[in-house]
């Protein structure tokens, strides 16, 4: 087991005076695979969402709703600061995984090994050429010939290291390293021998590489080629220029029928105008369902047609079955930045509760076509504001005077708010004419964001995490500066849009952050402008698509204490257990909570260095004990807190 000779390697460097050293590299790694698929260890996390479902569901039930409130912090294993770049690195939003009593993690500027009871480092690994992916790695346990690796991205390297010792494995790539054709800066999901990895950038789509070898072994393009069906939804040869991402932090797998299931993006660039790329755009915004072997599409499901919001698909699915009925159905249930969760028969991609194609307002910007209606759930409801009216402007009595006066403010110097509810068009401003100032639920953060979702098998429930925090702002027409260059990624005809508002900032928030008037600043002081709650955390019975239970999620303690139960502003994602739990950070209030999972009573909460945006994880320790573990880091694009020294990896248990 890696735990034992990771020890001994730990003894022998003790003994010749250093402080950290690994034996050389070997040809086998000694670390015990893990069990198959099917028969997850209980005591490990091996993989960014446990499971290749996507659950996050552990069998652990040591800790459980009668004595978590007796939790206290066992470890902290300090991240650092990026030595490589002079980076601070706030806002590290990855989650370790955990091998037989082992936890390795990325860290600022290096990869490490733990012991994972004590948080003792065992080996580490110096990331040159930049930093480790913020997000996450993946762990493979080898085959006859090749012991097991773990692997992680570094920009476009995706670098493979012996688990045993932490030096590079040679036999991929034939130097350890391969170098991708996108950058990815989530974690590998490793499906068999297959290590499957998204795209942060152009060309987009989603590639599968040989695990033992590196080589490729296949491409899925996010944009459909010229001879392929979904072409014909990119109008004016938008198809030529356009990038598709898949930035999620991972993907899902249905193991029995081999398919992998990838949410996309909107198509780039995000700015608000889609009118050079009229049409439905496929596969933005949609769940694909691939064969996971080969890369072959089997059934997609879109969920926003020719998005202009920002609205992508920023996490994957979670695969349960459940009873309806007198049948099973296996159901995938995917969330998204536009406020819905999309709950598909995962074999086949229909909606398990039916889904209506709405009429939605068309846009006055010129040259643009939205589409006359998207798709919204029957069932289950939003699971975050997807509209606003007059009414829900926050006053005094909801927080303070000087966060009401702030938003009425907003709305005043904005001309307005306008809002027509889900899938609210931004207005044209024309040169010279006042502002005309569009507020759209849900803004750019979403939603439900890439913290994505968890799952209770044995209750059939679903648990998401939404922030409700709004855009607003409008279009108005600037002139194409590359266009003389030749270098326009516009068509010919067509005119570029900006996205601007009362507000600085290129996508401005429905919120104030407690400084001057014209501060449109994030971080932990923005309280969003309309009544509370701000954030939820929310539970779906994937059985009858109702919602079980929704909570707030944080606390503003700058308010009275009978006010505080506001929700706060929320990017991280939750946990399940068999003890009846849902752990979550996520909130910009710096707390780690647990709820009970079946009514969503909130049994405990502790208060971190900083705030916790990543996805928790759970396991067993060599000496028995069930731990729960997070990152605290910071800042994010909602926390703009920066504390290298304080961010670190947090690990509780009870006494």
């Amino acid at each position: 087991m890696l735990a034992i000779n990771a020890a001994r390697v730990a003894a022998a460097c003790a003994l010749a005076g250093l402080a950290a050293c690994s034996p050389r590299p070997s040809a086998t790694s000694s670390l015990a695979p893990p069990p198959a698929e099917e028969h997850l260890d209980a005591g490990d996390w091996p993989s960014y969402n446990r499971d290749l479902a996507g659950t996050r569901f552990s069998p652990l039930e040591q800790i459980d709703a009668g004595n978590v409130a007796e939790l206290r912090q066992a470890w902290v294993y300090p991240l650092g600061r990026n030595t490589t770049t002079g980076s601070l690195t706030g806002g590290s939003e990855t989650t370790p995984i955990v091998i037989a009593g082992t936890l390795f993690v990325t860290a600022a500027d290096r990869v490490v090994a733990l012991q994972a009871d004590t948080g003792r480092e065992l080996w580490r690994y110096a990331v040159d050429r930049g930093s480790p992916s913020r997000r996450g790695l993946a762990y493979w346990p080898g085959d006859r010939d090749v012991g097991a690796e773990v692997f992680f991205t570094a920009g476009r390297r995706l670098i493979a290291l012996d688990a045993g010792t932490g030096h590079k494995a040679l036999s991929f790539g034939g130097t350890g390293e391969i170098e991708m054709p996108a950058v990815y800066n989530g974690a590998p999901t490793r499906f068999e021998n297959l290590l499957i990895v998204g795209s942060n950038g152009p060309p987009g789509g989603v590639r599968a590489f040989d695990a033992r070898t590196g080589a490729p072994v296949w491409v899925f393009d996010a944009v459909p080629q010229a001879d392929e069906p979904g072409r014909e939804t990119w109008g004016a040869r938008s198809a030529e220029r356009a990038s598709v991402v898949s930035w999620s932090f991972s993907f899902t797998v249905d193991v029995d029928r081999a398919l992998l299931y990838v949410s996309l993006a909107g198509p780039s660039p995000d700015d608000g105008f889609g009118g050079d790329r009229p049409g439905d755009n496929l596969y933005a915004n949609s769940v694909v369902a691939l064969d996971a072997r080969s890369g072959e599409r089997r059934w997609h499901f879109q969920t926003v047609h020719h998005d202009v919001w920002d609205y992508d698909l920023p996490a994957p699915p979670a695969l349960l079955d459940v009873t309806i009925g007198a049948a099973t159905v296996p159901v995938l249930a995917q969330p998204g930045k536009n406020g819905y969760l999309y709950v598909l028969n995962r074999a086949t991609g229909e909606p398990v509760f039916g889904v209506e194609e709405r009429p939605v307002a068309a846009s006055d910007v010129p040259g643009e076509h939205l589409a006359a209606t998207q798709p919204i759930p029957l069932k289950p409801p939003p699971i975050a504001r997807v509209s606003y009216a007059p009414e829900d402007l926050v006053t005094r009595d909801d927080t303070t005077a000087a966060h009401a006066d702030f938003c009425r403010s907003l709305r005043e110097r904005g001309g307005g708010l306008q809002s027509s509810g889900p899938f609210t068009p931004y207005r044209f401003r024309a040169e010279g004419k006042p502002p005309r100032t569009t507020l759209v639920f849900p803004g750019s953060i979403g939603g439900a964001n890439w913290g994505g979702a968890a799952a209770d098998p044995t209750l059939g429930f679903v648990f998401v995490n939404t922030s409700d925090v709004g855009s607003l702002g409008w279009l108005e027409a600037v002139a194409d500066e590359t266009a003389a260059t030749g270098e326009s990624t516009l068509a010919d005809d067509a005119v570029r849009y900006r996205h601007t508002s009362a507000l600085p900032g290129p996508f401005a928030h429905f919120w104030w952050s407690g400084a001057a008037p014209d501060d449109a600043g994030a971080g932990e002081r923005a309280w969003p402008c309309q009544k509370p709650p701000w954030g939820q955390l929310v539970a779906v019975n994937a059985a009858t698509g109702e919602i079980a239970w929704a909570v707030p999620l944080g606390i503003t303690e700058e308010l009275p204490e009978a006010k505080r139960r506001t929700g706060r502003v929320n990017l991280g994602g939750p946990i399940a257990t068999a003890g009846g739990l849902v752990f979550i950070g996520a909130t910009n209030d710096r707390r780690f909570r647990a709820f009970s999972s079946r009514t969503g009573a909130e049994l405990w909460a502790a208060k971190l260095e900083l705030s916790a945006h990543a996805v928790p994880i759970t396991y067993v320790g060599a000496n028995g004990k069930q731990y729960v573990a997070i990152v605290a880091a910071g800042a994010s694009a909602i926390d703009g807190a920066e504390s290298p020294e304080g961010q670190a990896l947090v690990a509780f248990a009870l006494p």
